[in-house]
């Protein structure tokens, strides 16, 4: 990440303010975190149970998520046909998350390369780098655990990504980053207390959930700041890019091979997909809280409303 030449350091005082209020210090914002890090952190591979056996006839995703959920298609499946294609989509939404988080890592690293070492907004970023090592670890494991294979995405998708690792503005990455966390976020705190599915699965999405409460708290306090203090060129771009991450990430949010492995057509489930108005109110859901907050902060304004709204993401 760049910094713009009007951003503050983290030792500034001015006080900032947004259509949200006062912004927080960011050395005490980032000191809460850390004490909260301290408190409520977890160790996946000793916090869950990885050789219990998975249990017979439970969901590995709660079925009012699965992408199919509610289409002809859907109504057609037998329901083991329906369990396994939970099995597959939860596997291809940790693989998902397992690209986010390596991308966030990065774009982290560059954030803090130019800030003072010994402050806290720094500690606490080190200390996020840590949480999502372990997080990318645990998705990786539940993916094994569920005996089904890993799903990138797309070729295209991964390079757009290397280009925006690249060329991404403060503001921009976090705008990104939030999009990542937020909407995955919604649907793991829908699946931890669902007793209908899978143990392991349930465990670890709470972890997740406990731990990326804290990550969007640090992007969320980050992004109203930069968009403050960012020069005018820089917000527009931000606009414009999370319209486009939003149009990318919404397409990526299902991955076409699942299908194939539990006997569906590719091209029919994707247009079944495509054409749900349930699939549709799930993903609109999920991505409320963010786009309520991205609109009050002035990131939802000019043509990239317009790719928020193609995206499928914004009512």
């Amino acid at each position: 990440m760049t910094s713009a030449p009007t951003d503050m350091t983290v030792t500034d005082t001015e006080v900032l303010r947004d259509a949200l209020g006062l912004l927080k210090d960011r050395e005490q914002v980032a000191e809460r975190l850390l004490d909260s890090s301290a408190r409520h952190s977890f160790d996946p591979d000793t916090e869950l149970d990885w050789d219990a056996p998975l249990e017979e006839g439970k969901w590995f995703w709660p079925p009012e998520l699965v992408s199919l959920y509610g289409t002809p298609l859907w109504r057609k499946m037998s329901l083991e046909q329906q369990q396994d294609l939970s099995r597959h989509e939860a596997a291809s939404l940790a693989s998902l998350g397992i690209w986010f988080e390596i991308i966030l890592m990065q774009l982290l690293v560059r954030h803090i390369y130019d800030k003072p070492v010994t402050s806290a907004h720094v500690r606490y970023a080190l200390t996020e780098i840590a949480d999502e090592c372990r997080h990318s670890k645990m998705f990786a494991r539940m993916i094994h655990k569920g005996g089904v294979p890993a799903y990138p995405v797309s070729r295209v998708h991964h390079n757009l990504a290397r280009v925006l690792k690249t060329v991404s503005t403060t503001p921009g990455s976090f705008a990104c980053t939030l999009l990542g966390e937020e909407i995955l976020d919604w649907m793991q705190r829908l699946t931890f207390p669902d007793e209908r599915v899978q143990t392991i699965v349930r465990g670890v999405t709470r972890i997740h959930v406990v731990e990326e409460a804290r990550h969007v708290r640090y992007a969320r306090e980050e992004l109203r700041r930069q968009m403050v203090t960012a020069p005018r060129w820089e917000r527009e771009l931000t606009r414009i890019s999370s319209g486009e991450a939003a149009r990318v990430f919404s397409l990526a949010f299902v991955n076409p091979d699942v299908y194939p492995h539990v006997g569906l057509d590719r091209r029919e489930a994707l247009a079944q997909v495509k054409a749900s108005g349930h699939r549709r109110e799930v993903m609109q859901s999920g991505a409320k809280r963010l786009t309520d907050f991205l609109d009050e902060i002035g990131v939802l304004r000019g043509p990239g409303r317009r790719l928020w709204r193609r995206s499928g993401l914004l009512a």
